[in-house]
């Protein structure tokens, strides 16, 4: 990886300090974990795997995904790629419901998943393993009740019971495969949501997951349009208030069932049009936002090699919506973000080597002043800079004084962004959704417990401006003393995570319906609320946190780097004193010295800029729309 070796680069010429480190490493990881969330989400019986299997397994020449009818997926399942990870489908047992750590926990957490492995040259064997995700158990009705997945005060959510009294949920609670398909190694994550009474039995998926989306593709069926239970899951999941910039991608599959023989084209295309025109005028979307496919066409044309019923089914269409709009939007943003970071690099890289190159050029004007002197001379000029050098030692009891006085201030907004406060200011919050019985004041205990943290946000960052405004007046003070080229770093914004609070709180609210308020009077799905919102929080606030951190990385290790250099640069030149005042030629010496260093110096540089080059051009992504890579047979997948 290129961001590596830049990394190895510098730290081999002494350029890599902490913040530069720091950096760096950020960069990496966002390089390696961005991604791309897409959510599909539809009622059960819409097509959803039929959907997968079209855009993202029809080089097998089979379905790998169930897609018979009835309910095909059981479970939440995301579909993804991890090179650190052989390709394997992950199961959560759904019993781990009935213990109150968050999803997210679990992750953390592998010997609990049963894992299979996954052969991706062996359709068969992979068709079977995805079998896996529409398994269910039959347990009790206490059972059920005791996995929140059985409620009394809302029966017409509840599962059938059978004749033996049984009644049946789903085998495992969450699923998750690694699969290297060339999309997925791009950096695209999609999860696949199994129906509306699903997404209301796992709050973490409603008030994380699926917000947290950077898309959402909605599934409707062509011959029925917006049904009920459809338009339940748009509005209580799906369409939060002031959440309108995330692309919203409205599918209306099965559009095969309306290919009438006993209606012209022209018919067809009217029946067609007049369902996409209800669907949008029915969901609030532009029309131009829905889009009519048939999954099943478009995988039987794939798998054939149909161009005319590809064409048909409409899918290019959906697939270009994803690539051109989603992906190119997010790939977008990566690269923008890399190019922002790698030049922040190379500028305080550069400002480290312009460092040097200016102490160089004041170590050759000052020993060419030496040329023809005499002893005394050579003798006074070392005086003056042993004097140099004990004014500037006494200075660093100044500094140490700013920065005992920074560090105290930076611990107060430590404080507010750490976990200990995060975790007080969801006491009250936490202590209602807790209470046993109804809830009437929850909503109210959250307006409280967000207004309590934004306020908490705002306090940092008054005291972020602080900080700024005293590291400005220290370096101003200190460039001018000293000659240094110090540069304050920009302050974190928080503004993007007080942004990240209001979404939290609208997704809750928006989640404390009336539907389930009821089951708020439980006290296992209360938890899991609870949890659920914990874990979102704490991933905000650590990353905030991380911000702070290393806005005062680059503030400190930018003054430490040029008090060594400045350091460096007095011991050198009483060096190169010492080696006139013994030998003639030592003069001479160490003029070329330093000409060979600066030579060595212009070197670096120009070799920083070809290093950081690349990393700072803003390519293309790659087309969204999937082909076979040159010399792989058809109907086979790069393995991992």
């Amino acid at each position: 990886m290129r961001l590596k070796a830049l990394g190895e680069w510098m730290k081999g010429h002494d350029l890599l300090d902490a913040a530069v480190e720091e950096r760096l490493r950020l960069l990496e990881l966002q390089v390696r974990n961005d991604k791309v969330l897409v959510a599909f989400v539809a009622e059960f019986s819409r097509g959803k795997s039929e959907l997968i299997n079209a855009i993202f397994f029809a080089e097998y020449g089979r379905r790998i995904m169930p897609a018979s009818a009835g309910r095909t997926t059981m479970c939440p399942t995301e579909l993804g790629y991890d090179a650190d990870v052989p390709p394997c489908l992950r199961l959560l047992p759904i019993e781990t419901r009935a213990q109150m750590q968050a999803l997210m926990e679990w992750r953390r957490v592998p010997e609990r998943w049963t894992q299979i492995s996954l052969d991706v040259n062996d359709p068969e064997q992979l068709a079977l393993a995805m079998m896996k995700v529409s398994e269910v158990s039959h347990v009790s009705q206490a059972n059920a009740r005791a996995l929140g997945l059985w409620h009394d005060n809302t029966p017409e959510d509840n599962p059938p019971v059978r004749a033996d009294g049984l009644v049946e949920v789903p085998k495992w609670r969450h699923a998750l495969i690694n699969i290297a398909h060339p999309l997925l190694k791009q950096g695209l994550v999609i999860l696949d949501t199994p129906g509306l009474n699903a997404i209301g039995a796992e709050p973490e998926l409603t008030v994380s997951l699926i917000p947290q989306a950077h898309a959402v593709l909605f599934i409707l069926a062509a011959d029925t349009g917006v049904t009920k239970s459809d338009l339940a899951i748009w509005r209580e999941h799906l369409v939060t208030e002031g959440d309108g910039i995330k692309p919203r991608l409205v599918v209306l599959n099965k559009i095969d069932t309306l290919w009438d023989a006993l209606s012209t084209p022209a018919e067809i295309r009217a029946q067609i049009d007049r369902q996409r025109t209800d669907s949008a005028e029915i969901l609030g979307l532009p029309e131009s936002q829905v889009i009519p496919v048939s999954a099943q066409k478009g995988l039987v044309a794939k798998v054939t090699g149909n161009k005319a019923l590809l064409q048909a089914s409409q899918l290019p269409a959906l697939e270009r919506a994803l690539g051109q709009g989603v992906m190119s939007q997010r790939q977008t943003m990566l690269r923008s973000a890399i190019a922002k970071g790698v030049s922040e690099l190379r500028a305080e890289a550069g400002r480290a080597l312009g460092v040097r190159r200016r102490d160089l050029a004041e170590q050759m004007l000052e020993l060419r002043g030496l040329r023809g002197k005499n002893t005394v001379v050579i003798r006074q000029m070392r005086n003056r800079i042993v004097e140099e050098q004990n004014l500037f030692d006494a200075s660093s009891g100044r500094i140490q004084a700013v920065r005992s006085v920074h560090l105290k201030l930076l611990s107060e907004v430590v404080y507010l962004l750490g976990m200990p406060a995060l975790k007080t200011e969801l006491a009250e919050l936490t202590e209602v959704l807790r209470n046993a019985g109804f809830k009437l004041g929850v909503k109210r205990a959250y307006g409280q417990t967000f207004r309590q943290l934004r306020a908490g946000l705002q306090q940092a960052s008054k005291l972020n401006l602080d900080i700024q405004a005293m590291i400005a007046a220290t370096f101003r003070q200190l460039n001018s003393d000293y000659g240094f080229s110090l540069q304050v770093p920009k302050e974190p914004d928080l503004a993007q995570y007080e942004a990240d609070l209001n979404q939290i709180e609208r997704s809750h609210l928006q989640y404390l319906g009336v539907r389930n308020i009821l089951k708020l009077s439980q006290a296992d799905f209360s938890d899991r609320l609870v949890r659920a919102l914990s874990t979102r929080l704490r991933v905000i606030y650590e990353s905030a946190l991380v911000e702070v951190e290393l806005w005062n990385k680059s503030a400190g290790a930018q003054l430490d780097a040029q008090l060594r250099d400045r350091r460096k640069n007095f011991r050198r030149r009483l060096e190169a004193i010492e080696r006139i005042q013994l030998a003639a030629s030592g003069l001479n010496g160490r003029l070329e010295e330093i000409a060979a260093e600066e030579q060595e110096l212009q070197a670096l540089h120009a070799r920083l800029i070809q290093l950081t080059a690349f990393l700072m051009v803003d390519r293309e992504p790659e087309n969204f729309v999937h082909t076979v890579p040159a010399g792989l047979p058809s109907g086979k997948l790069i393995g991992a």
